[in-house]
């Protein structure tokens, strides 16, 4: 999903919202650059013994400039003025979105990073996936050689509509981030998909022992994908349900009302006439940043109910196992009742046998060819035996 532009004439805006941002004046200077890492890291004395635990970060700022260092907890957290248990909070957990003052604590899978207004951090720099959001920024932010200039009063009125459908920086890192995020998952999905059609195609001809441990991992990776993609859902949808919560990401906002704090009383432009822009253009940032959760919340949303899908088809799958398997098991119980019927009407047989192999002399010993007459006549008790057991078997219904 490429980068979200304003639609003026299609947006829904909502009524009775109170709108607490304002737009900075144009008399204002620009915030300024941020220190280099290095001066950062390179500190003496107490603090620098007391850091630790040196991670490889990368740094990519709004002018497009980016670098790889080695940055400690404490270093991160005195460049964006986060606490240390924010950092613990959230980059402990799963999926985390925390807002603050300064910066925003984001860990949405493997994406672990700090914004800010004017840069963000990335920690893992080497992942695969921390890569490609690396490229996407570089793609997004291409680098500028000069520092920005601050539009005068003139541009400002001429380009009012191009200031108005830039997103500010934060916002536009946050949307590249769920982009990549949405992707890895979903190429997961897919993956997933492809794998539990193929297993599922497999049980269909043939049941093994083999298909099923596959099936049983398969749903396994199953819930574990649709946990990690409800977190990611429930973290957006947090942001949405909450107005403040969501204006709280808007950072530029913030630098801009301390700069205005800070800022002399007798500006340029009338307070009155930048008060009445800005109410309307910093509402519409806010809207667009609710847009923009809610697109990557819907598609969220699809992956869900597509890996809720193949849950339920797995599901059915192993019904269709465990019918099958019973029916093969009533077959057996079937089998075995027959047996047993045999076996009775034989050993009822072999007993009128055991009774002509006694040592007790009878006067059916002396009669002739009548040994021939005696095997049929037990040959015939046991059919007999065997097909009355049978039939009053079926009869009580206990045979099919």
């Amino acid at each position: 999903m490429g980068s979200l532009r304003r639609s003026t004439s299609n947006r829904h805006r909502k009524k009775g919202t109170a709108v607490k941002m304002t737009r900075t004046p144009s008399s204002l200077p620009p915030p300024p650059p941020l220190p280099p890492i290095n001066a950062i890291v390179g500190g003496t004395g107490k603090s620098k013994k007391r850091r630790g635990g040196v991670c490889l970060w990368t740094r990519f700022d709004r002018t497009g400039f980016m670098e790889v260092v080695g940055c400690d907890k404490s270093t991160i957290i005195e460049r964006s003025s986060v606490s240390a248990k924010d950092l613990r909070t959230g980059f402990s957990h799963s999926s985390k979105i925390l807002a603050r003052e300064k910066a925003i604590v984001l860990n949405l899978e493997v994406i672990k990073a700090v914004i800010t207004s004017e840069e963000v951090m990335l920690l893992d720099s080497l992942r695969p996936e921390v890569l490609t959001l690396t490229n996407r920024l570089k793609h997004h932010f291409p680098r500028k050689d000069g520092p920005e200039i601050a539009p005068s009063l003139g541009d400002q009125e001429g380009g009012e509509e191009g200031l108005e459908n830039k997103l500010p920086f934060e916002f536009q890192v946050l949307e590249i981030a769920l982009e990549v995020v949405c992707s890895f998952v979903d190429s997961n999905v897919v993956d997933l998909e492809t794998q539990a059609w193929s297993i599922l195609d497999e049980l269909t001809k043939k049941v093994t022992n083999e298909n099923l441990k596959d099936l049983r991992s398969l749903k396994s990776s199953l819930t574990i994908l649709l946990a990690r993609v409800q977190k990611v859902r429930d973290e957006i949808e947090h942001f949405l349900d909450d107005k403040e919560d969501m204006e709280d990401l808007h950072l530029t906002r913030k630098c801009i009302q301390n700069q205005q704090t800070e800022a002399p009383s007798n500006s340029i432009v009338p307070q009155s006439k930048e008060r009445s822009a800005s109410m309307v253009t910093e509402e519409d940032d806010v809207d667009d940043l609710e847009m923009l959760l809610e697109a990557y919340f819907m598609q969220l949303e699809g992956m869900q109910n597509k890996i809720l899908m193949m849950k339920e088809h797995i599901d059915g799958a192993e019904a269709y196992v465990k019918i099958l398997q019973n029916s093969r098991r009533n077959g057996l119980f079937h089998l075995m009742m027959v047996v047993n019927i045999a076996n009775y009407a034989i050993t009822a047989g072999t007993v009128v046998v055991n009774l002509f192999g006694m040592n007790i002399q009878i006067g059916l010993y002396s009669t002739p060819d009548i040994f021939g007459y005696v095997v049929w006549a037990v040959v015939a008790l046991c059919i007999v035996l065997f097909m009355v057991t049978l039939g009053y078997a079926k009869r009580k219904k206990l045979l099919d």
